[in-house]
């Protein structure tokens, strides 16, 4: 527990503080800001204790504690590499409860400069601030910080790098002004809630307190990415890497923006930063096979999701994106393989059921196309593409009534859709007044198709259906009719 006094030698502060291997003890600043004196508690006894290195913008000092004798952390870890879903454990004093443990897990990351800030579960409270947050294996990962108590589960970490930091900050002063953790605080907590605009509006007023704040840029490139701002995104996050070209996230975003707006071999440039700087970003070699995608190398699309796959093969949405690459590149039994394996990891994924079942519609396995169609529908029987596939795939394979069923249903949920296809199953079916009458937009070739129809089975429809087929014909295109 660490105690800060005043002057006048009245408690005014309470925190928490972890033992490092040097022996100091890493607390947050604001634990002690407004101190003159300091002490720590440890199993009932007090130690003094005095202010050794400070980072005041980062809010992480230490405190020199002679004679304490609680065992030091051994290990430290790294949030360079910790993923979203992480098991973590908040260790501290809540309230001066001593060794009070919580257990959560990683639910959002925010790159700061050398690591990431963490947002946990892990449940912290008044007298958290600087008690350690540890992943499964006992390694620090940063000290507890801020939460909100009007949130849910909303509670923040320091990055443990900028603990390792603090040799580069040895006067300890206080600094001036608003801290770069006070400003990350509130954009993590308008992020969480996905306010946008709040985060433009914060990130506006953030750069102008801090303008080579390089996590105040990459804060407005988030909320312009999510905003749909491609373009605004781009110069945000190339301000962000003119301060910190280190920064793997930001050539990250920047490629993945570049590729929304249509500038590939910028965003394969981007994602190549990014994957120098760390190798191990599974999002960013997805996003490098998105751009190769879209600037129509396919196979090098391939290659780079299946690194994407190689370090994390529960993704989902990389199993997805080579699927459409291969799709692409007309090698439509891998493209179902990847659709398959991205099914299996999430069975409820309507995107990729449909792409899966376009998938056998152009592999030409219309049975598949049929039975796929119809799962999607189970999970979503208002989506009008998937009925249109569907009368499609039974119109090739001669169900022809069936077909007419899947276009009436499609057709009622988007009366702009393929009308075509009816018209197709009724002339299939052998139902010439159907394809005549009751489908209001179709073509001249159809139309065509029809007439001569009618003219090969005359015993099969009046002279008036006939007329008024090729009077549908004419106005339609009266040079060719």
């Amino acid at each position: 527990m660490v105690l800060t006094y005043n002057a006048s030698g009245k408690a005014t502060e309470l925190g928490s503080g972890v033992k490092l291997p040097d022996g100091s003890v890493a607390t947050n600043c604001h634990v002690l800001k407004d101190g003159n004196t300091y002490r720590v508690r440890y199993r009932g006894k007090v130690y003094p204790a005095s202010l050794d290195k400070a980072d005041w913008n980062r809010d992480v000092c230490s405190l020199s504690v002679p004679g304490l004798p609680a065992p030091p952390v051994v290990v430290l870890g790294s949030t360079q590499t910790l993923q979203v879903g992480a098991r973590v454990y908040a260790i501290g004093t809540p309230e001066g409860l001593q060794r009070t443990l919580s257990e959560g897990i990683v639910s959002s990351l925010r790159p700061v400069g050398g690591g990431s800030y963490i947002q946990t579960t892990a449940a912290i409270s008044p007298g958290s601030s600087g008690g350690g947050l540890f992943d499964d294996h006992g390694r620090l990962l940063g000290l507890t910080s801020f939460f909100i108590s009007k949130g849910q589960q909303l509670n923040f970490a320091l990055p443990v790098e900028w603990i390792e930091a603090l040799p580069q900050h040895p006067t300890p002063r206080v600094a001036a002004g608003t801290s770069e953790v006070y400003w990350i605080d509130r954009a993590m907590a308008i992020q969480s809630s996905k306010d946008w605009q709040g985060l433009r509006a914060l990130a506006e007023r953030w750069i102008k307190a801090q303008p080579h704040s390089a996590t105040a840029w990459f804060g407005l490139g988030e909320a312009d990415d999510n905003l749909g701002q491609h373009a605004q995104a781009i110069e945000a996050y190339r301000q962000a890497l003119q301060i910190n070209p280190q920064d793997a996230d930001a050539w990250n975003n920047l490629g993945d923006d570049y590729v929304g707006v249509g500038q590939y071999a910028k965003a394969i440039e981007a994602e190549r930063q990014a994957l120098q700087i760390n190798s191990q970003d599974a999002d960013a070699w997805n996003n490098l096979g998105n751009a190769y995608d879209g600037a129509g190398q396919y196979s090098q699309a391939i290659k780079a999701e299946r690194k994407a796959l190689q370090i994390n093969p529960r993704n989902a949405m990389a199993w997805n994106e080579m699927g459409l690459s291969y799709d692409r590149a007309s090698e439509y039994a891998q493209a179902i393989s990847a659709y398959r394996w991205s099914l299996q990891i999430d069975p409820r994924d309507e995107k990729t059921w449909f792409l899966l079942g376009l998938t056998y519609s152009f592999a030409g396995q219309y049975a598949q196309t049929i039975k796929t169609e119809k799962q999607l529908l189970q999970l979503n029987p208002l989506d009008s593409s998937s009925w249109f596939i569907l009368g499609s795939a039974y119109n090739r394979s001669s169900q022809y009534a069936q077909a007419i069923n899947a276009f009436r249903q499609g057709l009622q949920i988007n009366p702009h859709g393929d009308w075509e296809g009816l018209g197709h199953a009724y002339l299939g079916a052998g139902n010439y007044v159907q394809a005549i009458d009751g489908v209001p937009r179709i073509s001249w070739t159809l139309l065509a198709k029809v007439v001569k129809s009618l003219e090969v089975t005359s015993g099969k429809a009046s002279w008036n259906q006939r007329r008024s087929a090729e009077v549908r014909v004419h106005r339609i295109e009266p040079e060719r009719a």
